[in-house]
């Protein structure tokens, strides 16, 4: 398992209610039936809005998830590199929070 893999999987594996499971063939974590998280090249992608998306935006090397490569980014969706792998708790954080009060 790599460095950042195992920053992914500590980020989450004490949320409560946090299960890891598979979103687009990539790993990521679950609040009941939705993602809040996922890992992908060495990144975390998290699910947030208002200021926690644009706290996370301005991050140098964060952009918006684009799955397809296709230029068409998931708007909520935020991937931050390895290098802001000491900020994935918060963010995960804020994704669980923001997923949970999501109907």
């Amino acid at each position: 398992m790599s460095p950042a893999e195992s920053a992914f999987n500590n980020a989450c594996n004490n949320l409560e209610g946090s299960v890891k499971s598979q979103m687009f063939g990539v790993p990521c974590f679950k609040i009941g039936t939705k993602a809040y998280v996922c890992f992908s090249a060495d990144t975390m992608i998290f699910k947030l809005s208002g200021d926690a998306l644009n706290e996370a935006l301005s991050l140098d090397g964060a952009r918006q998830f684009d799955p397809s490569g296709k230029n068409r980014p998931m708007k909520e969706w935020i991937q931050l590199p390895y290098a802001y792998h000491t900020l994935w708790p918060k963010f995960a954080k804020l994704a669980i929070d923001y997923v949970s009060q999501l109907k």
